[in-house]
């Protein structure tokens, strides 16, 4: 996608100039990350991001106009290759956050993080990876407990062992400590993870781990 050959794109998008020239510097200091665009509202990420085709997209969450969950929503569900999307926002226990991840961006970052901190999400994200943050998103999914119909994934298909799985993942587990705990290869638990995701239809393990919690089949105390 977009940046050179050997470096990640990054689109910035937030309606604060300040911060989007705080996030600049950040990136534009790593040899293996490139600012490609930036925008002000969420309105203007389709177009950017159809001509610039970033990997990842920094997203800030509150925007006057179209917000980060709008704006993340059109890209997931227009666009057969999305780039990667991680909320930007003051306040972790925002609202918006659950709702941004919910409707696909792979993790969330505090506008305070630290330099590195940015840095890291964003090559994680590239990756492929998620970022999980189980305890942030349990406090997430308390605040939002019982907002919709919780049928506890039923209609998924998952397997007992996907389930246990899943319950896994949402405690935050990597790959190799859920092999630990269920006694099975790396490998493995790899192809049950893959599963959980095309039952769910979840991009990423950030967007299962939600949907388990949205549902009702993890609770927050669980």
């Amino acid at each position: 996608m977009g940046g050179t050959a050997m470096s990640i794109g990054v689109l910035l998008v937030d309606d604060e100039q300040l911060i989007r020239a705080g996030l600049r510097a950040i990136v534009a200091s790593e040899p293996d990350l490139e600012v490609v665009g930036e925008a002000s509202d969420g309105a203007e990420v389709p177009g950017l991001v159809s001509r610039f085709r970033p990997d990842v997209v920094l997203m800030d969450v509150r925007m006057p106009s179209v917000d980060g969950i709008r704006a993340t929503t059109h890209l997931m569900s227009t666009m057969d290759n999305p780039p990667k999307v991680i909320v930007v926002t003051t306040f972790e226990n925002d609202d918006y956050v659950y709702d941004a991840l919910l409707a696909g961006a792979s993790g969330f970052l505090l506008k305070r993080a630290r330099p590195e901190e940015i840095v890291a999400a964003i090559r994680t994200v590239a990756a492929g990876e998620s970022l999980l943050f189980p305890a942030a998103i349990r406090r997430l999914a308390a605040q939002q407990a019982n907002r919709g119909p919780l049928d506890g994934l039923s209609g998924a298909g998952l397997t007992e062992r996907e389930s246990e799985v899943l319950r896994l993942m949402a405690g935050g587990l990597s790959n190799v400590e859920i092999a630990g705990e269920l006694y099975l290869g790396v490998q493995t638990v790899k192809t049950h993870v893959g599963n959980v995701l095309a039952k769910l239809g979840a991009r990423d393990r950030t967007q299962a781990v939600i949907k388990a919690y949205d549902t009702g089949f993890v609770t927050p105390a669980g």
